[in-house]
């Protein structure tokens, strides 16, 4: 907490973690529990980095993109200099961290509407919310899993979202003439490239 100071601290550190595939079993650790296991995936690294720059003064925002597969994904959200930006952890480099440049969360959002698109997912709506809302609910430093931070989040409401159609066939094209050719690798062919906080 006392080194790992802004959001790009932050990412660096996450991305340096082993991501949790969950092989065993279904957690979702506290900012402790991913300390102690050295892994995260994505709403346990939004959790982290929200326990972390909270200490910095950053209020733990959450941002919740809903996908149309149920594959949802969650970020931790936040602001500088008056502009929305976005700490993450993913399975997709697309969808991890955004630099703060976005002048409100749903241009924010549009920036990984194209990457979210793979062989079943879609955006279908996005939500924030605030960890202060859980009260004095330990999501920090728990040595449970901390359902309740998923609850809430699919509890929260969530603005919708629709991808016209066009663009969803444009980009599911892409996406699978892409993995046609490299099944594996990560994809880095998007146009927000330059606004990835890493």
């Amino acid at each position: 907490m006392r080194s790992h100071r802004t959001p790009l601290q932050v990412q660096r550190y996450l991305n340096g973690l082993r991501y949790n595939w969950e092989r065993h079993k279904e957690t979702l650790r506290s900012f402790r529990g991913v300390m102690s296991t050295g892994t995260a995936h994505c709403l346990e690294a939004a959790i982290a980095a929200a326990a972390i720059l909270e200490h910095h003064g950053f209020p733990p925002f959450l941002l919740s993109l809903e996908s149309v597969d149920l594959l949802d994904h969650v970020l931790f959200l936040y602001r500088e200099g008056g502009r929305w930006g976005a700490v993450a952890r993913s399975r997709d480099a697309g969808l991890e961290g955004r630099k703060a440049v976005f002048r409100s969360v749903r241009h924010l959002v549009m920036s990984y509407v194209e990457p979210y698109v793979d062989f079943t997912g879609r955006l279908k709506g996005y939500g924030v919310g605030t960890l202060h809302d859980l009260g004095d609910y330990d999501w920090r430093f728990s040595g449970r899993n901390v359902w309740k931070v998923e609850r809430y989040l699919l509890a929260m409401s969530h603005n919708p979202y629709r991808m016209s159609e066009p663009r969803y066939q444009h980009a599911l094209r892409r996406y699978k003439d892409y993995r046609a050719k490299d099944p594996d690798g990560p994809v880095r062919y998007y146009d927000s490239t330059a606004l990835w906080l890493e």
